[in-house]
């Protein structure tokens, strides 16, 4: 097979010498292998195969568990440190749990390797990853509508709740849920407008928590432990 542009999402030792591993490949989507031999001491391929690090890599099997073969550099890591390395967590954390194996979603891979770039930049964190939120919604036919539960234009007036079950949204009482002037933003694409980032914030979290289901993301409490101990550095000082 031609080598895919991939990045390392998850992986967990297997066996004496060997790992499991969990990519994302630009061309097949979410691939599950094993990574032979890579906990050996000495072996070139454990020093590749690292969280944001771009990859070539090559696999062989007919079953949904692959066997790596080929594993290649191709670029240098992101380096992610403190809430950016979080950040980069849960972006692994959530196409691992959500992406079925071996589903093309080229969009995904696209705003994935833009959000490593952006990470690295507090002020286009929540952009990059509500971009790549969105693109993981749409490829999962879940992305939501922006129009009312009977099909009607959003009133820019009015404020609403999001129907994850209906992908649509319902009207509710003043000075409740979200504005319909900021979903109409939201329809047109301007997603990074940072006046509107507790909204999409808001909206991606309610589509993507009901096909999470009950089991939460490590990456978020993770999350929020980093920001109670600075509230309570801040208070402190």
């Amino acid at each position: 097979m031609i080598p895919q542009p991939a990045y390392l999402l998850h992986k967990r030792p297997y066996r004496e010498t060997s790992a499991l591993v969990e990519l994302i490949t630009l061309e097949h989507g979410r691939v599950r292998a094993v990574a032979q031999g890579v906990q050996r001491a000495g072996s070139k391929s454990r020093g590749r195969l690292q969280p944001f690090a771009p990859l070539h890599v090559t696999w062989q099997g007919d079953r949904e568990l692959k066997r790596l073969r080929l594993l290649e550099s191709r670029g240098s890591v992101s380096l992610l440190a403190g809430e950016g390395l979080l950040c980069g967590l849960y972006a692994n954390e959530l196409l691992t749990r959500l992406l079925p194996p071996l589903l093309p979603v080229p969009d995904v891979f696209a705003y994935y390797t833009a959000a490593l770039d952006a990470l690295t930049m507090p002020a286009q964190r929540a952009g990059a990853l509500r971009r790549l939120e969105l693109s993981l919604l749409e490829a999962l036919d879940s992305e939501p509508v922006f129009l009312d539960c009977r099909d009607q234009a959003l009133d820019p007036q009015a404020r609403y709740v999001y129907r994850p079950e209906l992908r649509r949204f319902s009207s509710t009482e003043e000075g409740w849920g979200m504005e319909g002037r900021a979903l109409r933003l939201l329809a047109a694409g301007d997603w990074e407008r940072p006046g509107l980032a507790r909204v999409a914030r808001t909206l991606t979290r309610a589509a993507l928590d009901t096909l999470l289901g009950e089991r939460p993301l490590r990456s978020r409490e993770l999350m929020r432990a980093l920001v109670a101990r600075r509230r309570g550095e801040r208070r402190e000082v």
